[in-house]
């Protein structure tokens, strides 16, 4: 995998994020090409990380094994029709634009390009992403592989089994950060109603909630268990949770993944209508 030779179209945060987790495990840089338009970004890459840079999408291609789509989904096919005689016969394409389905991939490349669709989210600017993956069936075992160790090198990768499931990794993990964060705002809020300062409340939940993570992904236990045992019968916790339960804050989270998976679809819908 290390002497691999991975290829970047459109170098932003999300591509920046997987060349840097790949360097930082130990990928040879000069196996790493990335092309851009900007060419302050290109300047940035090379001169932090050390790859090839390229402003020409064509040099990128006939240079790697695996091409990954990094640019925006407005004008990916754009990019994948003018990129679509270059590729390389079985050249694997993996593609990190939303809401992109596999079925407008390959009328924009070709029906023999193997295809791995992706599903990251914002954590992998910092390494802690979650990243769910579809491939096609022109996609062998060890292109598999490569394609779940690139994105590893930001986080968690998973595959799953069905291209319909990345609408609701969208309404989980794509959109669900900001639902932590919405959390955070509120509790901020009113910590300082309650005579916190806003340093004081902000660190202390950001501390939290980092420190709730770390005991979810390192227990065995389900959330709702690790959730009794820090409610005493009668104490505060209970109280909150409570006031939560009252508030109708289950059914509410269930109804904002439903209204994320829903749009995830329409915006789908509308992206392959408009192309």
């Amino acid at each position: 995998m290390k002497t691999t030779k991975i290829g970047f179209i459109g170098g932003g945060n999300m591509a920046a994020s997987l060349v840097n987790g790949l360097v930082a495990s130990g990928h040879e840089p000069k196996q790493l090409w990335v092309s851009d338009i900007n060419p302050d970004t290109l300047t940035s890459l090379s001169a932090h990380l050390g790859v090839n840079v390229t402003h020409l999408n064509q040099e990128v291609i006939a240079a790697v094994d695996v091409v990954v789509l990094a640019v925006k989904p407005q004008i990916l096919a754009q990019v994948a029709k003018e990129i679509c005689p270059c590729l390389h016969p079985n050249q694997m394409v993996v593609s990190i634009a939303a809401g992109i389905t596999i079925t407008s991939l390959t009328k924009w490349l070709c029906p023999e390009t193997p295809i791995v669709r992706c599903m990251p989210n914002t954590p992998a600017l910092v390494l802690t992403g979650a990243t769910a993956l579809y491939a096609n069936d022109k996609v062998s075992p060890e292109q598999r592989d490569l394609a779940e160790t690139i994105l590893r090198a930001v986080g968690i990768a998973l595959w799953v089994d069905d291209e319909s499931e990345l609408d609701a990794v969208t309404a989980v993990s794509g959109s669900g950060p900001a639902y932590y964060f919405l959390l955070m705002e509120a509790m901020e809020k009113v910590a300082v109603e309650l005579g916190l300062s806003e340093a004081t409340a902000r660190l202390l939940i950001q501390q939290t909630a980092l420190g709730a993570a770390k005991i979810a992904l390192e227990s065995s236990e389900s959330p709702g268990e690790l959730r009794k045992r820090v409610t005493s019968p009668g104490g505060t916790t209970q109280q909150a949770i409570e006031t939560l339960e009252r508030g109708g804050f289950t059914e509410l989270v269930a109804q904002a993944l439903h209204a994320a998976r829903d749009r995830s679809i329409e915006m789908s819908k509308q992206m392959e209508a408009n192309t």
